[in-house]
């Protein structure tokens, strides 16, 4: 049985709405509604009244077995963790590209210090914005844009101008550059309706649009690859900072500068409030490493002043900058950036 339907379902019974139910998971209401559908098919039986939102009888009778199902799950993920951090592992979530360059050499920086500590990297989709890192799935996680979320803790680590990923035989393919206005009616790839809001917002450049989807491409899409898929083929339109067209030449599509958008990060997340001292340090190296890795040009690098938030900085977005710890672990981190990035 789906533990999402099974969150979902406890949600819209103890919030009496699947508005609030959906605002508390994270998730869009159509999510929250077809996980409840999907779960009444699975079970035969309708769970919710809906005018106005209240357990039938048979809901009543399920709601002790979901919540004893939800109990257990958490339940042996918790005991997992313990198990997980006895083993002196340290699990990095990447979305896409990461933080670009900057990305490895953390990585690496961090072997050199902690060569005990093993890392597992773990790929996210777009879906994965904040679920991964609040699910315990990974420790810390390169990805963008910022979250803002009190859960958790970010550190912004490059500030890039914006591009569109379009087909390479589309009449805009040959312009230098282009303008928010160019690019606004063009059919975007679709996601997946449990997408966290900052990253729809954020490839769909929903503030420029007045907060108005897109006009939809036929593909869904959940990573660059299945986007620059849909691009190439002439389906769809994507959208990313600038670094992106560094790591993902495919042929068919082609990257152009918005000049007018405004420019986006890419950050680490952590949960808040996470002592860990290898989750510590990863941060500290992430903040001393960014400055060095700001000044890399490259095609459409957007190379401009750098606005992350380095040691002491503070988040543009207004998300949760932790500020604690800071000097912890900076002697160290300076360390590893002159001795491990090269080795």
């Amino acid at each position: 049985m789906d533990l999402r339907r099974l969150a979902s379902f406890l949600a819209v019974a103890e919030e009496g709405h699947f508005g609030r139910a959906a605002a508390r998971l994270f998730l869009s209401p159509p999510a929250v509604t077809a996980h409840i559908q999907q779960l009444e098919r699975d079970l035969g039986v309708p769970l919710f009244e809906r005018s106005p939102v209240r357990l039938t009888p048979a809901g009543h009778r399920f709601l002790g077995h979901a919540r004893g199902l939800v109990d257990g799950a958490n339940a042996a993920l918790a005991d997992m963790a313990d198990l997980t951090e006895q083993a002196d592992t340290l699990r990095v979530g990447v979305m896409g590209h990461g933080s670009a360059e900057l990305t490895p050499a953390v990585i690496a920086a961090f072997r050199h210090l902690r060569p005990h500590v093993e890392l597992k990297l773990e790929a996210l989709t777009f879906t994965e914005h904040t679920s991964a890192l609040l699910e315990h799935r990974v420790d810390v996680a390169f990805v963008r844009p910022a979250v803002t979320d009190e859960r958790v803790t970010v550190d912004v680590l490059t500030t890039e101008a914006r591009i569109v990923v379009i087909p390479a035989r589309s009449d805009l393919a040959a312009a230098g550059e282009l303008h928010l206005a160019d690019v606004l009616d063009l059919p975007f790839v679709a996601l997946p309706p449990h997408t966290p809001r900052p990253f729809t917002d954020y490839l769909y450049f929903t503030e420029a649009r007045g907060g108005e989807a897109p006009r939809p491409g036929p593909d869904h899409a959940v990573t660059p690859q299945e986007v620059l898929m849909s691009v190439a083929a002439g389906r769809g339109a994507g959208s990313a900072l600038s670094s992106f067209a560094r790591f993902y030449r495919w042929p068919g599509t082609v990257c152009v500068p918005v000049v007018d958008a405004p420019w986006d990060h890419s950050v680490l997340a952590t949960r808040t409030g996470d002592r860990d001292p290898d989750v510590q340090l990863f941060r500290g190296l992430a903040r001393s490493l960014a400055p060095r890795f700001h000044s890399a040009a490259g095609p459409y690098s957007g190379a401009g002043p750098y606005s992350g938030a380095g040691p002491g900085g503070a988040h543009p977005l207004g998300g949760q900058q932790d500020r604690r710890d800071q000097g912890d672990h900076h002697a160290d981190a300076g360390a590893a950036a002159g001795g491990a990035v090269g080795d």
